[in-house]
């Protein structure tokens, strides 16, 4: 494409975010470019002592209905829409007396934030933009003669071409600019109408859009020869999205994946009633464990499959401390994520140098509502977060033996991680720790015999008589749907089982379970995760 320069002689300004707003405006001023505004970005301008025309005066009519109307007019829309080498759209310009636009400056309302903030009804549709996606949309269809920016990141990029072209801007700056500004009111209206489903409680409208921002391009996918980026969407909630990276090198898309799988599943344990840890690898936990304080937190969920930790990523629900930062970095460790940590801790991670340490600032709500989508070919799949909590869950003893105290705790427990694991699942646990996990098999018995090997090889690798799956109670994601995956947790030494029930051979695998002599609980709550 042949770079075509355009000068730039008129700009229209009109933003929300004013960050940079005055020194870029004065450098357009020393090209020799005249200011339009509106509102409070031209009474900013005038404050700062630079010429500036309100739009009203260009177009002869006052800002009104609370400021709604003010840039829908020919003489705004026409100077932004006009092909300055089209004769036609030239002389339509010196009948109607409308000059051009060429350069348009406008960020949107901030709706996003509103709606993160928890506004009202009212006030959310109030920060609603209508004029300034029309501008800009209308300045990117005309980008072979306009430029158009959406925010202050931009300024810098304009007033180079400014200075390199002698005020003119090249082609490839404004293509690149109008696909930004497409890709902008794109996601604004994503956030808007996806706010607008969750109000009506549509989860299923005719519509479904999804956008988000740039929040950093990676080296490269789930394997190098893969392109891969993480865009943040306005459904914030504390994690990946939010932590600021207090140490370590870049961060994967595995790394990214990863950490978000061990942050969700940390926060369903209460920091006000336990520690806890998770220690993820490829997605699934292979330690999860609450303990007295993050340090025996970590040690009870290293002890389940400290093969698999090495290498893995480290979740806590509390804010990490130092005595917690040495036994982490004892062993390679990936990612470590907390809310967040006491200096100590963040200098002792700092010692080693690809460690990363995200601090979140908070925990996710594990019963917080919200939509997960995954792509197909040709297509979305969306549905409603898994906010189901085993707390909230009514358990219906269904064998002759109700289960002890503790077993009933530990069930909770091993319930919670089934949660986080991928289908088909076995959790084992024991004292409010994994002590063997079963994932993603093809088969529930597969996954059951999975996880009490590997409970072998932790005892044997620590040097234990025999595998912590003795005395412990066992967790299924889903029912069982024959009796042979009991079996297999009852040979490996489970007391007690939790699952949702639901199998037309529940009676079998009750009898099993009565058989055994074990305790056995339904939810009546699956949790498939693919």
């Amino acid at each position: 494409m042949t770079d075509h320069l355009r000068r730039v002689s008129r700009a229209l300004l009109s933003v929300s975010d004013k960050s940079g707003l005055i020194e870029f405006a004065r450098a357009l001023v020393g090209f020799g470019v005249e200011l339009i505004s509106t509102g409070g970005t031209s009474q900013a301008l005038k404050d700062a002592g630079l010429k500036v025309r309100d739009v009203s005066e260009v177009t002869g009519f006052p800002e009104m209905m609370d400021g709604r109307v003010k840039t829908l007019h020919p003489k705004v829309h026409g100077g932004l829409l006009a092909i300055r080498h089209n004769p036609e759209h030239v002389e339509a310009m010196r009948q109607h007396g409308i000059h051009g636009i060429d350069l348009l400056v406008v960020n949107l309302y901030p709706f996003e934030a509103t709606i993160a903030r928890g506004a009202s009804f009212e006030d959310c549709v109030e920060n609603i933009d209508i004029g300034g996606p029309a501008m800009i949309r209308a300045a990117a269809k005309n980008h072979d003669d306009v430029a158009v920016l959406v925010e202050p990141s931009d300024y810098v990029d304009v007033l180079d071409e400014l200075t390199q072209h002698s005020g003119m801007t090249t082609s490839t700056l404004r293509r690149k600019l109008a696909a930004k500004a497409y890709a902008r009111t794109g996601a604004y209206d994503a956030a808007i109408s996806n706010w607008f489903a969750e109000v009506l409680s549509d989860p299923a409208p005719d519509y479904r859009a999804v956008g988000g921002k740039l929040a950093e391009k990676l080296r490269y996918g789930e394997n190098p020869h893969q392109s891969a980026a993480f865009y943040r969407t306005p459904d914030i909630r504390y994690g990946v999205a939010t932590a600021r990276q207090a140490q370590g090198k870049q961060l994967s898309y595995n790394n990214l994946n990863d950490t978000d799988a061990a942050y969700e599943c940390v926060a369903e344990f209460d920091p006000a009633r336990s520690a806890a840890c998770v220690i993820v690898k490829h997605a699934n936990p292979c330690g999860v464990a609450e303990g007295s304080s993050l340090i025996d937190a970590y040690r009870k969920a290293l002890a389940c499959d400290p093969t698999s930790a090495f290498g893995g990523i480290v979740a806590f629900n509390r804010p990490l401390d130092g005595d917690t930062a040495r036994a982490v970095t004892e062993i390679f460790t990936e990612v470590i994520i907390a809310p967040d940590a006491t200096g100590e801790a963040i200098a002792i991670v700092g010692a080693k140098k690809n460690l990363r340490l995200l601090l979140a600032g908070g925990l996710p709500n594990p019963r917080a509502a919200g939509m997960t989508a995954k792509t197909l070919a040709g297509g979305l799949l969306v549905q409603s977060r898994d906010n189901a909590v085993v707390d909230d869950m009514s358990l219906k003893v269904v064998t002759k033996r109700p289960p002890t105290e503790a077993e009933l705790a530990d069930l909770r427990f091993a319930f919670r991680v089934a949660k986080h694991v991928k289908s088909n699942t076995i959790i084992y646990a024991k004292d409010m720790a994994t002590v063997g996990v079963g994932a993603g098999q093809m088969s529930r018995i597969d996954s059951a015999r999975i996880a009490a090997r590997k409970a072998q090889d932790a005892a044997k690798e620590q040097g234990l008589a025999e595998p912590m799956t003795k005395g412990s109670v066992v967790a299924s994601d889903a029912f069982f749907p024959f009796a042979d995956g009991l079996l297999v947790a009852i040979e490996a030494g489970a007391t007690a089982v939790i699952q949702p029930g639901g199998s037309m051979r529940d009676d079998e695998v009750i009898k099993a379970a009565d058989d055994a002599g074990i305790a056995m609980v339904f939810t009546g709550t699956r949790h498939f995760r693919h």
